[in-house]
């Protein structure tokens, strides 16, 4: 089971570039929940995404401490999907649905940050252990989804 979860469902197998085809299973997923399920879903699903991939990630990597093979995505999949939630959580106070660009910006910032790796994305990620496959993601999603905010204030606010 830890296996199934930490490759999400197969889309970490995708070749090439499994972090960013897993990142896009999470994208497709996450829009799929949050418009036909709402905000409160998605919360949902990246609460139990995040608990589920700190167990599959300590599972799988066991046996093989600092390793972060590209197979495992459930760090993809908890990191865009907090992403998702800024964007997500301004349509939900207007009590409508994400629409374009929101989680299409959070899918190319999260992409961005989780491969640049700046500051606390940086340091996550030498710690070199299960906990810090899935901390970088979280906060590059947490970098991701405060810049998606800040983009959607200067569209909307200082150019419109």
């Amino acid at each position: 089971m830890s296996r199934i979860i930490a490759i999400f469902f197969g889309a970490g197998l995708l070749r090439p570039a499994p972090g960013t085809w897993g990142s896009l299973a999470a994208l497709i997923v996450g829009w799929g929940i949050e418009r036909y399920l709402g905000f409160p879903a998605l919360v949902i699903a990246f609460v139990v995404a995040t608990i589920a991939g700190f167990w599959a990630c300590e599972a799988e990597l066991r046996d093989r401490p600092g390793e972060d093979p590209s197979e495992i995505v459930i760090d993809e999949v908890a990191g865009l999907w907090l992403a998702m939630l800024f964007p997500a959580f301004g349509f939900w106070m207007r009590d409508m649905s994400m629409v374009w660009p929101g989680p299409v910006a959070a899918f190319l910032l999260f992409r961005l940050f989780d491969i640049w790796k700046p500051s606390l994305v940086g340091r996550a990620d030498r710690r070199h252990d299960a906990k810090g496959v899935m901390l970088d993601d979280l906060w590059a999603g947490v970098f991701a989804g405060v810049c998606t905010v800040i983009l959607a204030v200067i569209y909307h606010v200082i150019i419109l």
